[in-house]
């Protein structure tokens, strides 16, 4: 009897073992049939977005959303804090008069003045504003690979925009700075990015951006405020900028922020000519990837930055710079054209998340049948 009950217990085992190696085989099976379908509906194109010329003013809903304001530092109580909130502001909207190469301060930076890319001050709406600055910062940074404080960001401005050399984080204009900004995006929620912050989004083009192209429009839109060669127009005193230097020796290096194209087209978009507004573009999308792509190949300043994106994955899609984690040029990384990156990344994105979610699905089977 006794042997009659183990050789039923090990028919039983084996069974089990059987019917889960049947599971698990067809499990493979499965996903070896359904990779070529998520290949297949990846490449599939998106819907097309509907063009605003494309419809009748009726038919476009008014924004109403509630875009940041920034704190009026007029407001602050404190008599220190208002007189160094003030004096931040004032370098924001003057770098160059402080901290140039004829700074009365520092002589520290390239000329151009911070508002020349945070424009009213840092507090336009779409504008590269400070908004969601106290926010979210301290923050972790893929360009980093580190968690950054209000110092750091103030000093990348610096040392890559501005095309300088960092404060001391204890000098009085560093502090000032920070004070500034602080104070002004204080009426945003620690962790919650504040609505108008950063670039607006616009489309990419279905090619790659045309610099030849982008030179008729920066002469007919841009060149009589800019000048010819880019050089911007310094005022009377020659301390500061009117209009800022777009390459050349004075303008931003390419380690910049607006050194990648996505967000020099979007500042553009909905920035520029001076008075336009995100509500009011005056720029076609064509022509602003195109003048965006003109401006950024011509020569500026260069920057060693060997410790930028210690994770390559982590990497934009329009970083300028190899080597990637794809096998895509550095000239399509550029200029584009980017939905082909896009599509990649997300079929990447979504195969490994297919394939994670069948590891987990086996294991469960495996070890946890009775709850399955």
């Amino acid at each position: 009897m006794d042997s009659h009950q183990e050789i039923e217990q090990v028919k039983q085992q084996l069974t089990s073992i059987i019917s889960k190696l049947i599971l698990v085989i067809g499990l493979l099976v499965f996903t070896l049939l359904s990779i070529p379908l998520i290949m297949y509906y990846q490449d599939l194109p998106s819907k097309a977005k509907i063009s605003k010329e494309n419809i009748t003013s009726a038919e476009i809903d008014e924004d109403t959303t509630l875009y940041w304001t920034s704190l009026n530092i007029d407001n602050i109580l404190d008599k220190n804090q208002k007189e160094l909130a003030s004096y931040g502001k004032e370098l924001i909207m003057h770098t160059a008069k402080y901290l140039g190469p004829k700074g009365s301060v520092l002589k520290m930076s390239n000329g151009l003045n911070c508002q020349n890319c945070h424009l009213q001050a840092g507090t336009a709406v779409f504008g590269n504003n400070f908004g969601s600055v106290a926010s979210m910062y301290p923050k972790f940074r893929a360009r980093s690979g580190s968690i950054e404080n209000i110092h750091k960001r103030i000093n990348d401005c610096f040392e890559r925009s501005l095309d300088g050399n960092s404060l001391d984080t204890n000098s009085k204009e560093m502090r000032a700075i920070a004070t500034y900004i602080n104070y002004i995006g204080g009426n945003v929620k620690k962790g919650e990015k504040a609505v108008g912050s950063g670039f607006k989004d616009m489309d990419f083009l279905n090619r790659a951006a045309d610099p030849k192209k982008g030179l008729s429009v920066y002469q007919l839109k841009c060149q009589s405020c800019h000048q010819a060669n880019g050089e911007g127009l310094l005022n009377a005193d020659q301390t500061e900028y009117v209009y800022p230097a777009l390459w050349g020796n004075h303008s931003f290096n390419d380690g910049a922020g607006l050194y990648r194209i996505t967000n020099f087209a979007k500042y553009v978009k909905y920035n520029m000519p001076q008075g336009v507004t995100h509500k009011s573009p005056m720029l076609a999308d064509e022509e602003v990837w195109d003048v965006a792509s003109y401006v950024l190949s011509q020569k500026r300043p260069h920057k060693q930055t060997p410790n930028d994106w210690p994770d390559i994955s982590k990497k934009p899609i329009d970083h300028p710079f190899g080597p990637y984690s794809d096998s895509i040029s550095e000239r399509q990384h550029k200029y584009g054209p980017f939905q082909p990156i896009v599509n990649l990344y997300k079929q990447k994105n979504n195969v490994y998340n297919y394939w994670l979610e069948v590891y987990v699905l086996q294991y469960l089977f495996l070890c946890f049948p009775h709850l399955l």
